[in-house]
């Protein structure tokens, strides 16, 4: 131990992070309701449902949503690992987030559905994607705590020590 303090006098607030992730779930959630409203009621593009359901659709938009909340609540558990076991969870996080929205923006490309529903489905995945990595990144890089140092300096020198400078 060299006596100089840690370079990062915080530590990660893991209540907090998971709080965070529960809200991002939740943004999840409803960013996937407002792109199947917008695709349904605005561009007119059966999304996940047929015509006749009109812009709510069936019980798949229910399991979207909760698909989009339970991606964002997995992006949180990620972000913990790569939290307790790397140097650089940030980095590792992102690079895993844009690798995994881009397999959510292609997938629906490959199916065997009209092109106007791939392209909606495709720019739900990408917004939903967006979302869930920033605002975990955002929340991770947020929820921090000052460092408990096992061993406090002490603030003054004891009485036996004189000043530095006279040495």
């Amino acid at each position: 131990m060299t006596g100089y303090p840690p370079s990062d006098p915080t530590e990660p607030d893991y209540g907090r992070l998971w709080a965070g992730g529960v809200a991002t779930a939740v943004v999840a959630a409803l960013v996937t309701v407002v792109g199947l409203l917008i695709a349904r009621g605005l561009f007119d593009v059966a999304v996940l449902a047929p015509k006749g359901n009109g812009i709510w659709g069936n019980a798949n938009t229910i399991t979207y949503a909760l698909c989009a909340a339970a991606a964002a609540l997995l992006a949180t558990g990620l972000m913990h690992v790569l939290s307790l076991g790397t140097s650089a969870p940030g980095q590792f996080f992102g690079w895993i987030m844009v690798l995994v929205t881009a397999i959510a923006i292609v997938l629906p490309l490959t199916l065997a559905v009209k092109l106007d529903a791939k392209i909606a489905t495709a720019l739900i995945n990408l917004a939903i994607g967006a979302v869930i990595a920033m605002l975990v990144s955002t929340v991770a890089a947020t929820a921090r705590r000052r460092r408990r140092d096992r061993e406090a300096p002490t603030a003054t020198l004891k009485w036996d020590q004189g000043p530095h400078y006279y040495s």
